[in-house]
């Protein structure tokens, strides 16, 4: 009994020992797991702060990057056409690397899909259009291709007579491109000025003003006697001989009136002028003969203030030879006058003629004078050598007294060099003076064999040049 007592004991003792071995390893087991777990633990929160670190750096390398994109973009964008746009970002895209495209796109709000084209376009995959920022066929459609009765509607409009109704309101009325506009709103198009401005252009059209070519009635040696007259000039030049054109100017009222053109003045302070032309009876009206040496580019007027006869012409010449015409040719045999066909120097008049028989017997050389045909006096060349340049040079300034006029057409100059003098003649001419035939019998003129009437000499008379 005790045997078996004993033997459970030391069963139980051994039992006891071994749970305490089994409970000694588990603890130790544990301690070690334990070790392990807060190793891994360790490990995962460290792994964890570097990703996060990580993470935060790129976050700041990102907005960094956006930034600078970003600052390039403000300063360029104005200076860019699309094409050049997309170009710029797929470089800067290309330069990024690695997302590059979400950078752009986020700095410049341009998508990711033109950011590719860019790409493609700076890769040579596709072929890139010239002098284009578009493809062909961009953009909205022009309204003349999506309404091809635009242009119809317009070209009526414009020219209603010949084109459309010839009762149509714009007939009669300033054919404006507002006013164009408006009608054509009206017919159902929906245009603006502009556009028809635009559309007028392609047409063809422009602002016309009237040309005055319409010179009558031609006679049929018109261009024969330009060509007579080119070749007396050319003769009397290559001789050495003086050659003048010379006609009348408009007469100019005299006093505080507009005069067309602008000047430069002060902002708001225009030159206050008189309301009405009606011409002062005290100061009355200038009158300007002019003669131009078609040689030498110089010119004397005779400002008249009495009436453009035939005798104030011929005075003003006689004024031209001994204040300019003497001194610059002394040895001159001979003189040509161009002329127009009317006027005071008209080829009819016959004051004219004597009067110059007068100038030629003082000057004791003889005169040859060519007028124009009929309906051409502005080929004259005084026209558009001189009286051009003189109404171009008082333009926008009152014409207040005669002292002015004189100033002002003495200091007309060109680029070519013109040279004019000027003078006042206060003489009075008196009108409607006759000529009788037996006055003119005793006149020496020789006329030529091609428009006597045009062309002809006039030669000291033998009797004048005995005294």
């Amino acid at each position: 009994m005790l045997s078996k007592i004993t033997h459970i004991k030391t069963y139980e003792k051994r039992h006891r020992n071994l749970n305490c071995q089994k409970t000694y390893q588990n603890f130790w087991d544990a301690v070690l797991v334990s070790k392990q777990v807060k190793i891994t633990c360790t490990k995962i929160l460290t792994f964890a702060l570097f990703h996060t670190t990580v993470k935060c750096m790129k976050t700041q390398q990102k907005e960094a990057l956006i930034n600078q994109v970003k600052q390039r973009f403000k300063l360029l964008a104005a200076h860019l056409s699309e094409r050049d746009k997309r170009i710029w970002a797929a470089s800067e895209a290309n330069t990024i690397g690695r997302g590059g495209d979400t950078i752009v796109c986020q700095a410049t709000g341009i998508s990711r899909v033109t950011i590719g084209r860019g790409k493609k376009e700076l890769a040579g995959e596709t072929e890139g259009v010239k002098r284009r920022i578009r493809k062909p066929g961009g953009g909205r459609k022009r309204l003349v291709d999506k309404n091809p009765a635009l242009i119809k509607d317009i070209d009526i409009m414009i020219d209603p007579a010949t084109r459309g109704d010839p009762e149509s309101p714009l007939r009669w009325t300033c054919k404006s491109t507002y006013k164009l506009s408006e009608a054509l709103r009206k017919k159902g198009h929906n245009v603006s000025q502009k556009t028809v401005y635009l559309i007028l252009q392609e047409m063809g059209y422009s602002m016309q003003a009237n040309r005055k070519v319409k010179e009558g009635k031609q006679n049929p040696d018109r261009d024969a006697q330009f060509n007579f007259i080119y070749e007396q000039v050319k003769n009397f030049q290559n001789d050495g001989q003086p050659v003048i054109s010379v006609d009348a100017k408009k007469k100019e009222n005299i006093g505080q009136y507009k005069n067309n053109g602008m000047e430069w003045e002060p902002a708001g302070q225009p030159t206050d002028v008189n309301t009405y032309d009606f011409p002062d009876k005290k100061k009355g009206k200038a009158c300007p003969y002019g003669i131009y040496d078609l040689t030498r580019n110089e010119g004397w007027v005779s400002l008249g203030i009495s009436r453009d006869t035939a005798e104030f012409a011929v005075e003003s010449i006689r004024r031209w030879w001994s204040e300019m015409g003497c001194f610059r040719y002394p040895s001159a045999s001979r003189l040509l006058i161009t002329a127009d066909g009317g006027g005071s120097n008209g080829w009819r008049v016959r004051l004219w003629k004597k009067e110059i028989q007068s100038l030629v017997n003082e000057l004791g050389i003889s005169i040859n004078i060519c007028h124009f045909p009929p309906g051409t006096s502005k080929w004259n060349k005084i026209e558009h050598q001189m009286f051009s340049f003189i109404t171009k040079n008082w333009r926008g300034r009152p014409l207040d007294s005669l002292g002015t006029i004189i100033n002002l057409i003495s200091n007309t100059t060109t680029k070519k060099g013109l040279k004019i003098k000027a003078n006042i003649d206060d003489a009075q001419y008196e009108k409607g003076l006759k000529v009788g035939d037996d006055e003119m019998a005793q006149l020496n003129i020789e006329r030529a064999s091609f428009h006597g009437e045009w062309n002809y000499k006039i030669k000291p008379q033998e009797s004048m040049c005995e005294v």
